[in-house]
């Protein structure tokens, strides 16, 4: 087994910068909205500032966190293929998701309780916000679940593989816009932004698997060097010219307010993956230089360990941060942007998200390394079919129907899914 000095420090410093922008990503665009002294609702950045969806181009780094994560596992999945164990690993990935998403339902549900006898306030505030993000996690186990496919078209058609994807997007697109003739062609973005999903809610699952189609031909070394980064970045530069010429919406985050290029995701989309893509070959040489330093080595380490609870505990923090805000009085309502002040009510903000969230994330850390370490289902298909089933819908129970009454069913989901994916016996 691999030591923790054998790991490549280069894709776990990339997961964990994009973990890290999605958190603060997600509290700069909260804009809590406050009367007389007291929090009364939240705004979304996007829908009060145009150049935020921009910005957006910066933030959305998701597909990047799925082309590094495909890339990191590629090498440990082929080998369970070659043993016809895959079901194993995903059941081991599931139950790593599932078990500190148990206690973060569990004390949503609480809070809810809570709320019964105490009026809600806060809660009712950020009911929804609570849990949409949930939906990284529903995406990132559906295509790690496909990895192993991934792999074999990586093995038979190499780069040909991602060009098809691309084009099943694309057709998608046009078939969503009914982009049949020239003229259409050339306002293609228009006509997807004011069309219904219909059949390209396909590209759900197609354009996600693209970052990892990406991943594991950059494991295998189909593509690298800063010269093809370059390459992949003016790629990114033209496709996003012609997406905001042809009238896509210009941000890359699922917020109706804004325009949508995630539910589903559309050719747009794919722009902001050539970019990511080509920032991590550009510029690899030089931060391979940085972390071979001792220091950014251990904080990169620690920041990959913390990763995952960050990214579920942050949505969280911004409740107690809300409530602190209004007790002491600090103007974390400032207006909109070019107000005096609006900048400085959002440092302020993320500095109170921040000082929430660090004992929590450390008292979550703490708990979950006393519990008892579970080891994935073996050799037993049903388990771990109906295990993902049940983690599924609950996670999908908490993402559409927020704390009350999501949290409640999707707890009882993934406590059942934890339980059915997990070894059993001695065994």
């Amino acid at each position: 087994m691999a030591q923790a000095s054998d790991r490549d420090p280069y894709p776990d410093a990339l997961r964990a910068c994009a973990l890290l922008v999605v958190v603060l990503g997600h509290w700069v665009a909260t804009l809590p909205r406050l009367a007389d002294g007291q929090l009364v609702d939240t705004d979304h950045l996007l829908g009060i500032w145009d150049m935020a969806g921009v910005l957006t181009w910066l933030v959305q780094v998701v597909p990047l966190f799925v082309f590094v994560s495909a890339a990191v596992s590629a090498d440990g999945v082929a080998r369970r293929l070659r043993q016809h164990r895959q079901a194993q690993w995903w059941a081991g990935r599931a139950l790593g998701l599932a078990r500190p998403t148990v206690t973060y339902l569990a004390v949503l549900v609480a809070l809810a309780a809570v709320s019964l006898f105490t009026g809600g306030r806060l809660l009712g505030v950020f009911n929804q916000s609570l849990t949409i993000h949930l939906w990284f996690l529903l995406m990132l186990l559906t295509v790690q679940a496909l990895l192993p496919w991934c792999l074999r078209l990586d093995a038979r058609f190499g780069l040909r593989a991602v060009l098809g994807l691309v084009a099943v997007a694309a057709a998608l697109d046009v078939a969503r816009a009914g982009a049949w003739t020239p003229e259409a062609l050339r306002w293609l973005g228009r006509g997807v932004a004011e069309s219904p999903p219909g059949i390209a809610w396909l590209n759900m699952l197609v354009v996600w698997l693209l970052p990892q189609q990406l991943g594991i031909a950059w494991k295998r070394g189909r593509f690298r060097g800063v010269g093809a980064g370059v390459g992949l970045l003016l790629l990114g530069c033209a496709w996003l010219a012609w997406a905001m010429a042809s009238g896509y919406p210009v941000a890359m985050v699922g917020v109706a307010l804004a325009g949508n290029n995630m539910l589903p995701p559309t050719l747009a989309l794919v722009g902001v993956m050539w970019l990511q893509v080509g920032a991590v070959l550009a510029f690899e040489p030089v931060a391979r230089r940085l972390l071979a330093g001792r220091a950014l080595g251990r904080a990169i380490a620690v920041l990959g360990a913390l990763g995952m609870p960050l990214y579920l505990w942050h949505k969280l923090a911004e409740l107690p941060a809300a409530w602190l805000g209004e007790k002491l009085g600090l103007p974390i309502d400032a207006g909109v942007p070019g107000e005096p002040g609006f900048w400085v009510g959002r440092a302020g903000w993320i500095a109170l998200c921040l000082l929430v969230v660090a004992p929590l994330v450390a008292l979550v850390v703490r708990y979950e390394l006393r519990r008892t370490r579970e080891v994935p289902a073996v050799d037993a298909l049903a388990p771990v079919l109906l295990g993902g089933l049940a983690l599924y819908l609950g996670l999908a129970s908490a993402l559409v129907w927020g704390v009350w009454p999501g949290a409640v069913v999707g707890l009882a989901g993934v406590a059942l899914a934890s339980r059915l994916l997990r070894k059993r016996g001695d065994g």
